[in-house]
């Protein structure tokens, strides 16, 4: 799997994403086929850098600004981080805005590959699923392991 293709310049990993090609489910591509009023075998998305993003209407201003500053990932970025990455509590239950800086920052520590390859899944995991442990950081519940 080509993860750098597939990862977003904000650090979304689109292979990992419930709309990617290989993960939507024929209930969620309903759901937004009906919201977009197009036919639900429309609805599957091939990652950011191909496609373009299925929520976002027209073109990602994210997209557009790591274009403009020449860099591949937004943590390469000399601006790195910017108020696009801003985290913000409106949509956070639904929108993975408030994981892309950690993305980024394991990237730039440990290489896309093994932040990918080792990581990714557990971070969304974790963000969707865990609990706050204040000083801690999130945890996963104990009924769920880990």
């Amino acid at each position: 799997m080509d993860y750098r293709k597939l990862t977003s310049p904000c650090g979304i990993d689109c292979f990992n994403c419930e709309l990617f090609e290989d993960n939507i489910t024929p209930q969620m591509q309903q759901y937004l086929a009906q919201f977009k009023k197009v036919e639900p075998e429309t609805i599957r998305c091939h990652g950011c850098r191909v496609s373009g993003c299925l929520v976002i209407p027209g073109e990602c201003k994210t997209k557009q600004c790591a274009a403009a500053h020449g860099v591949e990932f937004c943590c390469e970025c000399d601006e790195f981080p910017c108020q696009k990455l801003q985290p913000c509590q409106d949509g956070a239950e639904t929108y993975p805005q408030n994981f892309k800086a950690f993305n980024l920052c394991r990237m730039q520590t440990v290489g896309v590959e093994k932040w990918a390859a080792e990581e990714s899944a557990q971070i969304r995991r974790l963000y969707k699923s865990g609990k706050l442990m204040v000083g801690a950081g999130p945890v996963m519940a104990e009924s769920e392991g880990d």
